[in-house]
C-alpha cells in the first residue's frame, strides 16, 4: 500500500489551500475528491467577495483568520494575476433599529482591526452612490471589501499546491479510514479506481460534506462534533448594469448578511443569498440546487429598501448555493471549527467544520492554520 504524509478530503478551495500549506511545508499531499472538477461544491456557489472582517465576534476564528486571510488573498491575488478588485461596500440602514445595528458592526470590525472602516451619515452615502434610497439614514464605508474571481484562484491555490508536489485524485469519493497500528491512516476511496492510501495526517475539508466523512472515520464518536445545518440561498441577477461601484449590502438578518448586491470583475451585478433553512440531516444528495423563482418578489422588496430604482422585471434568476452550518434558526452564529487531535483524541486528525462564509477570504489563513496545527502537533 502506498503512504504519503497527508491525505486532504476536499478539493474546495479551503481544501486546496490547505493542501498546498501542507506541500510548501514539505509533506507529500493527495487531495481526494468525489466530483470530476475541483471546487464544484460551496466554492462554486457564493458571492466571490472578499470580506473585510466587519461582522465576527472578536478573537473568533471567523475574525482573525478572516482579517488575515484578506491581506494574504490580496497580496496573493495581486502577485499572482488573479482577476480581484478592491471595490469597497456600503453597509446601509434605512431605519433607526438597522442604525443600532451599525454601531454594533463598527464596535466588532474596530475590535477585529478593521481600522479602515467608518460611520458616514446617509447623505455623505449618496454623495458615494446617488441611487441609494432617500431612506438610507447611515452607513458603514468599507474600503478593505473586495469582489475576486474564485474559479481563477482556485486554479492558482491547485497549481501551486501541485508544483510542490501535491496530487488531486478526482471522481474519489471517501470511503472511511481506519487507524494502522503504527501511528498512521489507512484511508479508503471508491468510484471507479478505487484505492487504499496510507497518510500519517488526515485533514476533513470537504464542506457540505464533512459530517458524512466524519461520521466514516473510525474512533471518532458523533459527540467529538456539533451537529450540522444547512441553509439554502438564492442569487438573482440583474438585467443591465447596476448603477452601483461598490457592493451594497443591508444589515445583517437572522442566519445570513441580507440579501446584498455584488458585482463581478465585469460590472454586472447580482442579489443574494437569502436563507432559506433546510431540513436537519439532509443529505448532499439531496440537495436541489434550482431557483425558486417565486422568490423574486421577496428580493424586489429587500432591494428596493436600499435601490429604490430597481425596476420592475429586471431581476433574473441565477444560481443557489448551500452553506454548512453549526447554529440553526435564531441561534447565534457559529464560529469556524478546525479540530485538532487535542480535541478529539485521534492522533494525526485534523477536522474543519461549518467552514461557511467566510471561507472563501479566509482560504489562505485556513491553511497556515492548519499547517500550524500540524507543526505543533508533530
Amino acid at each position: 500500500m502506498d503512504r504519503v504524509d497527508a491525505v486532504v478530503v476536499g478539493a474546495g478551495v479551503v481544501g486546496l489551500a490547505v493542501a498546498r500549506a501542507l506541500a510548501r511545508v514539505g509533506l507529500e499531499v493527495v487531495i481526494v475528491e468525489r466530483e470530476g472538477a475541483f471546487g464544484s461544491g460551496v466554492s462554486s456557489r457564493n458571492s466571490e467577495v472578499i470580506h473585510a472582517g466587519l461582522y465576527y465576534p472578536p478573537g473568533s476564528l471567523k475574525a482573525r483568520l478572516c482579517v488575515r486571510g484578506r491581506e494574504l488573498l490580496y497580496a496573493y491575488c495581486a502577485e499572482r494575476g488573479v482577476p480581484h478588485r478592491r471595490c469597497g461596500k456600503l453597509v446601509v440602514a434605512t431605519s433607526p433599529t438597522e442604525q443600532a445595528k451599525l454601531d454594533e458592526i463598527l464596535r466588532r470590525g474596530h475590535a477585529n482591526g478593521v481600522h479602515a472602516l467608518k460611520p458616514i451619515d446617509g447623505a455623505h452615502a449618496r454623495e458615494l452612490e446617488p441611487a441609494l434610497s432617500g431612506a438610507c439614514v447611515a452607513a458603514l464605508h468599507s474600503p478593505d471589501s473586495g469582489i475576486v474571481d474564485s474559479h481563477a484562484l482556485m486554479t492558482s491555490l491547485l497549481g501551486e499546491a501541485e508544483a510542490a508536489g501535491a496530487m488531486l485524485a478526482l471522481k474519489s469519493p471517501f470511503e472511511g479510514a481506519q487507524r494502522d497500528g503504527s501511528g498512521g491512516w489507512v484511508v479508503r476511496s471508491g468510484g471507479d479506481e478505487s484505492f487504499e492510501l496510507g497518510c500519517h495526517w488526515l485533514v476533513n475539508a470537504a464542506g457540505l460534506g464533512t459530517h458524512r466523512v466524519a461520521s466514516a472515520i473510525a474512533g471518532l464518536p458523533v459527540s467529538a462534533y456539533p451537529a450540522q445545518r444547512v441553509a439554502k440561498g438564492h442569487y438573482f441577477s440583474l438585467a443591465g448594469r447596476a448603477p452601483f461601484s461598490c457592493l451594497i449590502y443591508p444589515t445583517p438578518v437572522d442566519g445570513g448578511l441580507g440579501v446584498h448586491l455584488t458585482l463581478d470583475l465585469g460590472g454586472q451585478a447580482r442579489f443574494g443569498p437569502d436563507v432559506e433553512w433546510l431540513p436537519a440531516g439532509v443529505a448532499e444528495e439531496e440537495l436541489d440546487y434550482s431557483v425558486d423563482a417565486s422568490r423574486q418578489a421577496a428580493f424586489e422588496r429587500d432591494i428596493r429598501r436600499y435601490w429604490p430604482g430597481l425596476q420592475e422585471g429586471a431581476l433574473v434568476p441565477a444560481y443557489t448555493g448551500v452553506r454548512p452550518k453549526l447554529s440553526g434558526p435564531g441561534e447565534p452564529a457559529a464560529d469556524f471549527l478546525v479540530q485538532g487531535p487535542g480535541d478529539h483524541g485521534l492522533p494525526g486528525l485534523v477536522q474543519m467544520l461549518g467552514i461557511e462564509s467566510p471561507g472563501l477570504t479566509s482560504c489562505l489563513a485556513l491553511g497556515e492554520h492548519v499547517a500550524e496545527l500540524v507543526r505543533l502537533s508533530v
